[in-house]
């Protein structure tokens, strides 16, 4: 089944993707992008009044379905408030590893449809002038963006139309290496994006139809904690397909299909693991089981949001985690193959 991925196609999509801006409700591009891609396979498109997009397959057996969810969302900042010296003060959407960001390029994005750009800078970013340039905590109450304009004042960079509660995105730097490494931010989630559609068109060449309808949910507040929180009713079980984590007192490596049997949220549903584990065997998959320490994910969402639903959590493995994120093609490989053998299994039970 590996073999018949189309890899240029999963990558070119990944590297699109990942470039599109899109923190925590701000999705708007990212899912008419994918919207469009959805246009060329059999099937329904959807928006829910969250933004979410919802794509629904038709299975053998159309009496249930299963869902499976990845998140377009990302972390990024927000316009907090503007000082006399015309620097932007902002406040962090998302949890970002707020060290790495010093230095970093981003969008400035006004709600009348005007983009700018800056760099996140610590208060005390020039060597030569402050004591404590390079021992000033790196975190938003002392960072500010330094906007590309000439500005002098807040007054200066009000009259630009920049407000509070514009949107700052964190320029990506999406770049795929000769050796299969795909490095990014926000490698978490939009990276399952490519890896969705990489099994819609695995799907479409063998011509291959699910056991039951799949709908597959494109959330865009997962970041935030509830992205699919609110997931349709006629979905039994959902697979978050996220990324895997790496790190201390984990076994998962970036070339990987992790295979999460609990997070902070607690364990998933043991059948859906143990079927999961089950058949990266049987295929010969590149896998490993983790559980992961400081974690959520839209499985999470949806449980804690009152649905009925049986759960599990899969992705390919991610190193560097809300920082700049680092994963292989070979993951992304190994997760289309688990969740296309799911999906044909028929997982659903009585």
């Amino acid at each position: 089944m590996r073999e018949a991925i189309d890899a240029a196609y999963v990558k070119a999509l990944a590297q699109e993707i990942l470039s599109i801006d899109s923190p925590s409700g701000y999705c708007q591009s990212v899912i008419k992008r994918i919207e469009q891609e959805c246009a060329l396979y059999d099937g329904e498109f959807q928006r829910d009044n969250k933004g979410n997009g919802i794509f629904t397959i038709a299975g053998k057996d159309r009496s249930q379905t299963i869902g499976v969810g990845v998140h377009v969302d990302t972390l990024g900042a927000m316009v907090r408030s503007i000082d006399e010296q015309g620097r932007i003060r902002f406040t962090p959407v998302g949890g970002l590893i707020w060290p790495t960001a010093d230095g970093e390029y981003c969008n400035i994005r006004t709600r009348d449809g005007r983009t700018y750009t800056g760099t996140f800078l610590s208060l005390s970013a020039a060597a030569h002038v402050y004591k404590d340039a390079k021992s000033r905590p790196r975190e938003p109450e002392q960072m500010y963006v330094r906007l590309d304009e000439v500005v002098e004042s807040a007054e200066d960079v009000r009259s630009l139309g920049i407000a509070v509660g514009d949107y700052l995105c964190i320029e990506t730097k999406t770049k795929i290496t000769d050796s299969d490494f795909i490095k990014s931010r926000f490698i978490d989630d939009k990276i399952n994006v490519a890896s969705v559609f990489g099994l819609l068109k695995l799907f479409a060449a063998k011509k291959i139809q699910p056991q039951y309808n799949v709908s597959f949910v494109f959330s865009t507040y997962e970041e935030v904690g509830h992205g699919a929180a609110c997931l349709p009713t006629h979905i039994r079980e959902f697979i978050a397909v996220d990324m895997g984590c790496i790190g201390d007192d984990l076994s998962c490596n970036e070339r990987q299909v992790s295979i999460c049997a609990k997070d902070s949220s607690g364990p998933y549903d043991y059948q859906m693991v143990s079927k999961l584990i089950e058949l990266a065997k049987e295929h010969q998959l590149d896998y490993a089981v983790d559980v992961y320490p400081f974690y959520s994910s839209d499985a999470s969402a949806a449980m804690k949001g009152g649905r009925d639903i049986r759960a599990a959590l899969i992705g390919p493995g991610v190193d560097a985690s809300h920082g700049m994120e680092r994963t292989h093609y070979k993951a992304l490989e190994n997760t289309i193959a688990l969740l296309a053998a799911y999906l044909q299994e028929g997982a659903i039970r009585a």
